[in-house]
């Protein structure tokens, strides 16, 4: 994978891919037989999800690369490249994420403290978001990456602000992670690695459904994050280098669509109103995989039902230490299971109203992204949306 430039970003790029590299843990032991076997499953299943995805969401990809990742056994073309990393790697690969979701970030903050962004400043926002990569690579069973060019070796990051990304994107599979839930969870490996592709290759087919959605995203981001950087009083009366690890660690809040502690220390109002119409939309695209996921049934994966149950008691932290609760809430775990659990109920209760098809109208533009109040009140959105 290419590693970003450092260029005039607020971040050192670079140099927070190599911390959270390092900082990432490792992950449980296995011999070079099970990873190998582990590896070539996650393969196979990120290819037969997709056939399976493309009929229960009844969603058509305006974006797919019949070239890249692992067709399915019917040959149907794969959404994007897949990828099988290690913690480490996914840790620099969101660093790449973040890097073209950022964009011309570094010359908005350098205007706001009428300072160019030194190297320290820049080091020291790569080292908070270095850290919190790394704890966050020890959770994170797959990711689908819209950011990434068709083909390696092409530029990371290239999509300009507000525009479509390169190509179909990557779908990012952590092996130890998947290794280490199906071993804690009990269950059959090959249901729930098919269970975990089914949720990523929808997010997959989300991006390919709405071309526009990843240059949507990048765009209200930056907006977000280089606005706070103008307003925020508490960046403006702090040291340079704590400047950029303040503007640093809201650049994580915004990419995961959290408010929080970030929002009541020092977004305004009208930041509050896009933070959650941002939320709004990532509640949406993770509620929306975990029902279909789900909604393929037991004819595909026969387990289903005894995975769901408990996959949820251990995202409720079931036996887990005290210190890990804590740990969730820095993370902003607490607030993303929260994220699933809306955009589910609001996906379940637009289909009773409208069913899949009128649901799939959320994918057809922007202006039909739900917004913060009616990811509450689906009866809102279908009123907007379906008259």
């Amino acid at each position: 994978m290419t590693s970003p430039s450092a260029g005039n970003g607020v971040v050192d790029w670079p140099a927070a891919a190599q911390i959270a590299a390092r900082l990432a843990p490792p992950g449980p032991q296995a011999s070079r037989a099970d990873l190998d076997a582990l590896v070539a499953g996650l393969r196979t299943a990120a290819g037969d999800a997709v056939e399976h995805v493309l009929e229960v969401t009844s969603m058509v990809p305006v974006v797919a690369d019949a070239g890249s990742g692992s067709p399915g056994a019917s040959g149907t073309p794969a959404l994007g490249r897949v990828v099988v990393v290690d913690r480490a790697s996914w840790a620099k690969a969101n660093t790449q994420v973040m890097a073209a979701m950022t964009e011309g970030l570094g010359d908005a903050v350098a205007a706001a403290v009428k300072a160019p962004v030194s190297a320290a400043g820049q080091l020291a926002g790569a080292a908070e978001v270095g850290a919190v990569l790394a704890l966050l690579s020890g959770r994170v069973l797959g990711q689908f990456d819209p950011y990434s060019p068709a083909r390696p070796g092409s530029a990371a990051g290239s999509s300009a602000a507000g525009s479509a990304p390169a190509g179909p994107g990557r779908l990012l599979l952590v092996a130890p992670n998947v290794l280490q839930a199906e071993q804690a969870l009990g269950v059959p490996v090959h249901d729930f690695r098919l269970w975990v592709c089914l949720h990523e290759q929808t997010h997959a087919l989300q991006f390919a459904a709405a071309p526009w959605l990843a240059g949507h995203l990048a765009g209200r981001t930056q907006t977000l994050v280089a606005g706070l950087t103008e307003t925020s009083a508490e960046l403006a009366r702090a040291r340079l280098d704590r400047k950029i690890a303040m503007a640093g660690r809201a650049v994580l809040h915004v990419l995961r669509g959290e408010g929080g502690s970030l929002a009541e220390s020092f977004l305004t109002p009208g930041q509050k109103e896009q933070l959650a119409d941002i939320s709004a939309v990532m509640a949406l695209l993770e509620g929306h995989a975990d029902v279909m996921m789900d909604a393929v049934g037991s004819s595909v994966v026969p387990s289903v039902r005894r995975i769901r149950a408990r996959f949820e008691r251990r995202r409720d932290g079931e036996g887990r230490p005290g210190a890990d609760v804590v740990l969730r809430r820095v993370l902003g775990m607490d607030a993303k299971l929260a994220q699933y659990r809306d955009g589910a109920r609001f996906v379940r209760s637009v289909e009773r109203r409208v069913g899949r098809d009128g649901l799939n109208a959320v994918w057809a533009d922007a202006a039909h992204l739900p917004t913060a109040r009616e990811i509450h009140d689906a009866r809102a959105w279908v009123r907007r949306v379906h008259g």
